[in-house]
């Protein structure tokens, strides 16, 4: 029978021999938003053809279900004109149109039709109040105490994070905890991530920080974490493949809404559970934390002036 270790080696090796195997295949098969594509080349179409454009972005759904008749019918013009638009956008056909705008509608209709007017200035904080209420919740049901205890006996610290607001809270993390005491490094990248993980040992600790819980890298650098031993806790969404993966989960989870031009709230319930972990952290070991922040205030005092009561390190 295969041990633990072997099975998840096997598991990396499949994972990477595929992507080698597929990368050819899926940087040919990666499309232009064909929507995008429209708008860009209307100038330049037919006026029949601009016909046919029009009736897509006033009735996608129809354009996606409808025979050729029906989509010439509706915009006007003759069956040959649907026909040429397909191939004037770089379609093959009809056919073809119509799968590309049924995979522009799986991406979100949110990113299609506008959503109904908000406020853009107060909608901020609300979402940022009703995302901490409900992070709130599904935090206190967490092993807190647990990633707590690992992360202050851990040799070592180390970050992961991917993408746009992961990798900007992983240093979050590391300025947290580096000003109680802690070495921690963030590694807000890709790759690096990997690499890293490649060289833990099992008294190294690894945060994890994915909104998803998919993202292949981040995923992959736990499995390679665990595999040298190290515990994993993951800051992530629940039954997710990085929450499997993990010793500890700190769950999140955003009701994301269809006012696309709002920031995700995700940062805010990943922010709370940073801010939680650097409290429980310092309140753990009070005398040495008053220490180092008193040092860090008195360095940056020198540095800075103001009064007393300036933040710590902004």
């Amino acid at each position: 029978m295969l041990d633990t270790f072997t099975l998840i080696d096997f598991k990396i090796e499949t994972n990477i021999l595929f992507r080698q195997g597929n990368l050819q295949e899926s940087t040919v098969s990666q499309e232009i938003d064909i929507l995008s594509r429209i708008t860009t080349d209307f100038a330049a179409l037919r006026d029949a053809e601009k016909k046919v454009a029009e009736l897509i972005f006033a009735d996608i759904d129809f354009v996606t279900e409808a025979s050729i008749g029906e989509i010439a019918q509706r915009a006007g013009v003759s069956d040959a004109s649907v026909t040429r638009f397909a191939r004037a956008i770089g379609c093959a056909n009809v056919r073809d149109l119509k799968t590309r705008l049924t995979r522009a509608l799986a991406a979100g209709r949110r990113f299609i039709q506008e959503a109904t007017p908000e406020d853009s200035s107060s909608v901020v904080y609300d979402i940022a109040t009703q995302t901490l209420a409900l992070n709130r919740d599904l935090l206190a049901q967490a092993d807190v105490a647990g990633a707590v205890e690992q992360l202050d006996n851990a040799r070592q610290i180390l970050v992961f994070g991917s993408g746009g607001g992961s990798s900007t809270l992983s240093q979050e993390l590391q300025f947290r905890l580096v000003r109680l005491g802690y070495a921690i490094s963030a590694y807000p990248q890709a790759l690096l991530p990997r690499m890293v993980a490649s060289t833990l040992d099992p008294d190294d600790v690894v945060v994890v920080l994915s909104v998803t819980g998919y993202t292949p890298e981040m995923v992959e650098s736990a499995q390679i974490a665990k595999q040298y031993g190290a515990k994993v806790i993951a800051i992530t969404a629940l039954n997710s493949p990085l929450a499997n993966t993990s010793d500890i989960v700190l769950p999140i989870t955003s009701r994301e809404t269809d006012f696309i031009y709002h920031p995700s709230a995700s940062r805010y319930a990943m922010l709370a559970v940073i801010d939680v972990l650097a409290l429980e952290l310092a309140m753990r070991h009070r005398e040495r934390s008053r220490t180092k922040l008193r040092r860090l205030k008195l360095s940056l005092d020198d540095h800075r002036g103001g009064d007393n009561r300036q933040p710590l390190g902004d």
